[in-house]
């Protein structure tokens, strides 16, 4: 089974669930929920989201 990490936040995912987007240039993204989702879609980037892995990195939290 092939397990994929959400492009947003950072998190694993269950086989199963979540999104996959393809975008036109033929990248692919892979959503746990559609927090993530909407969030990519609104142009945020994960570092300055203090709620992801990305962003609990660059607040020096972990």
């Amino acid at each position: 089974m092939q397990s994929h990490v959400c492009s947003f936040c950072g998190e694993g995912m269950e086989p199963g669930t979540g999104k996959m987007f393809v975008r036109k240039d033929g990248s692919i993204y892979y959503f746990c929920s559609t927090k993530c989702q909407k969030n990519y879609k609104l142009g945020r980037i994960p570092r300055r989201v203090t709620w992801t892995a990305a962003g609990r990195k660059a607040l020096g939290k972990e």
